[in-house]
């Protein structure tokens, strides 16, 4: 971790310490077993990260050591500066987790149980109780506030996690699957938390496998794959490759005769079908797609619908963890 030292107009010296999340190296074995390997990523303060992988790929493990509840065999990790592993006390005071399954006390209603967590952050109960209404408007949970846990669903028991996790007004939150299990509309007004939370200073770390929902709301990505994170290098090499671009028109007719006419089609660009939603090409760079377009309007094809058939995150996963190819065997 580097530290700046800025001097004051009396030439004293102050350590400015990054602010959110810093992975350098980090390893950890379960046994004969490696979860993690050399694992490097950094959060900012003011951002959204998705953290993506493939299922066994040491994501939860990373996670559980960012929250304290593991300790690295190698390697270091700063929360705001902070050392888990030596200062695991001052990391969960400007900290907020939700793991992916609520672990709640059952008996005890939603109103309590954020009450009650306050009273755990040293809040008075008169200030647990004021948070507790606060953070039951934002998640929408004033219909269910008074029921016992237990009888809350899926996606009510997420808003709770959330809302538990914020009530100490964390500085660094990390999400597991936070939008497990919420409708439409929850997702949404997620989506809209995380980035106004982003937009105050927060840095946070969200892991998912719904990477549609990834893909809006986050600034960057890391990928993990058989416990490595991969390269910027191979990030930008996956996300720059050939995809598959979906063109819908109003005329399909016109549509497939255009695009078996020479010259339309560059040689950068493969026709790969037609689904229910369209006609799929693989297109190579964003260059040819825009030249396609162009070629497609230019010969009076009505256009409707014209980008690519995945978000992008989901294309550099998909590109990343592929059983061959060159980025595949590196990150193995």
């Amino acid at each position: 971790m580097s530290v700046t030292t800025v001097f004051d107009a009396a030439g004293a010296g102050h350590a400015i310490v990054p602010s959110g999340i810093a992975v350098t190296g980090v390893s950890r074995s379960f046994g004969a077993v490696s979860a993690l390997l050399n694992a490097t990523l950094t959060v900012p303060a003011g951002s959204v990260t998705a953290l993506i992988g493939p299922n066994g790929s040491g994501k939860t493990t990373l996670l559980l050591m960012l929250a304290t509840l593991l300790t690295p065999d190698t390697g270091t990790i700063r929360i705001n500066g902070h050392d888990p592993v030596t200062e695991p006390e001052r990391v969960r005071a400007i900290m907020g987790w939700m793991p992916d399954t609520l672990g709640s006390w059952p008996s005890l209603s939603a109103r309590a149980a954020l009450q009650t967590t306050g009273r755990l952050y040293r809040m008075t109960r008169e200030q647990a109780a004021v948070r507790a209404d606060e953070l039951i408007a934002l998640t929408d949970l004033g219909d269910f506030a008074d029921r016992p846990s237990r009888v809350l669903s899926r996606g009510q028991k997420q808003r709770l996690s959330l809302a538990r996790a914020l009530v100490h007004s964390p500085g660094v939150l990390l999400l597991d699957e936070p939008a497990s299990g919420l409708d439409p509309a929850a997702r949404t007004s997620l989506r809209h938390l995380l980035r106004r939370l982003a937009g105050e200073g927060s840095a946070i770390l969200v892991s998912s496998h719904v990477l549609a929902e990834l893909d809006e709301m986050a600034d960057a990505a890391v990928y993990l794959a058989d416990g490595r994170t991969a390269s910027p290098e191979q990030v930008a090499a996956a996300g720059a490759s050939a995809r598959a671009w979906r063109i819908r028109s109003l005329d399909a007719p016109a549509l497939e005769r255009a695009l078996a006419t020479p010259g339309v089609v560059g040689a950068l660009v493969q026709i790969l079908g037609v689904d229910q939603l369209g006609t799929l090409v693989q297109v190579e760079n964003e260059a040819s797609a825009a030249a396609l377009l162009h070629n497609l309007v230019l010969s009076g094809v009505p256009v409707c619908d014209f980008g690519p058939a995945v978000g992008n995150l989901e294309h550099t996963f998909l590109d990343l963890t592929r059983s061959t190819g060159p980025d595949a065997e590196e990150m193995k």
